[in-house]
């Protein structure tokens, strides 16, 4: 409770301690949405190159793990590009 006081007392004003936590908000809805978008893309009939920096652009600055990333793109890929990667993965 002392904690959380004395962080408080930092703030001059209302509007400040409301912009700081606007702020805050405002990074994670930054980072579902990141979540959101990298799960809803699909290559469909794009070239891999193409869908590949599309991922990219979607997963810039996203702070997650590797092995998320691996993921999202081997679900993003079409049915026909993921069996022949599994096909080769064997």
């Amino acid at each position: 409770m002392e904690d959380l006081k004395r962080r408080l007392l930092k703030y001059k004003t209302v509007g400040k301690f409301l912009t700081d936590i606007r702020r805050e908000f405002r990074k994670e809805d930054e980072e579902s949405v990141k979540v959101v978008e990298l799960q809803k893309l699909e290559q469909e009939n794009k070239t891999m190159e193409e869908f590949v920096q599309k991922f990219k652009r979607a997963a810039r600055g996203g702070r997650y793990k590797e092995c998320f990333f691996i993921e999202e793109f081997k679900q993003g890929m079409n049915r026909a590009t993921r069996k022949k990667l599994m096909e080769i993965e064997y």
